[in-house]
């Protein structure tokens, strides 16, 4: 069997993956800035602080529009360290750098997000349909041209 048309072929196929599998867009509105360092939140605040202890940690994730998992803050970009606070303790406040100086983040409630499962099992489901539709189309078209 000879395809014609194997560009119109190929916009359905990609046509018939968006509709199986939609992207959802999301936005969230944060109350106030905030760090997650050890499953737990601490908000940050202005106040400065001098007596800044060994570094604890440092933002794996950056996000203003949706939650995470892991070291997250909405406000601070990947690698920004995260310091013990000499005589506080971590469960009260941790100290985060911020350009040059370090500010006071204050413990406000454990943070229990993780990733829902099923949206990673949607997307390497569409990524394996879209892989599979690129390897027929490619085939199709070697054949076509080989004919």
């Amino acid at each position: 069997m000879k395809i014609q048309h194997p560009i119109v072929t190929g916009s359905l196929i990609t046509l018939l993956v968006s509709m199986l599998f939609p992207l959802h867009a999301q936005a969230t509105s944060w109350a106030y800035p905030f760090v997650v360092w050890d499953d737990a939140l601490y908000v940050t605040t202005k106040e400065t602080v001098e007596n800044v202890g060994e570094k604890i940690g440092e933002v794996t994730a950056y996000s203003d529009m949706e939650q995470l998992s892991g070291n997250f803050s909405n406000t601070y970009q990947e690698g920004t360290a995260y310091y013990k606070i000499d005589g506080v303790p971590t469960d009260e406040a941790i100290a985060v750098e911020d350009g040059g100086t370090f500010v006071k983040a204050v413990w406000e409630s454990a943070y229990t997000y993780k990733q829902p499962i099923r949206q990673m099992a949607y997307w390497a489901l569409g990524v394996l349909v879209a892989l599979a539709a690129i390897a027929v189309l490619y085939s199709i078209t070697r054949k076509s041209a080989a004919e």
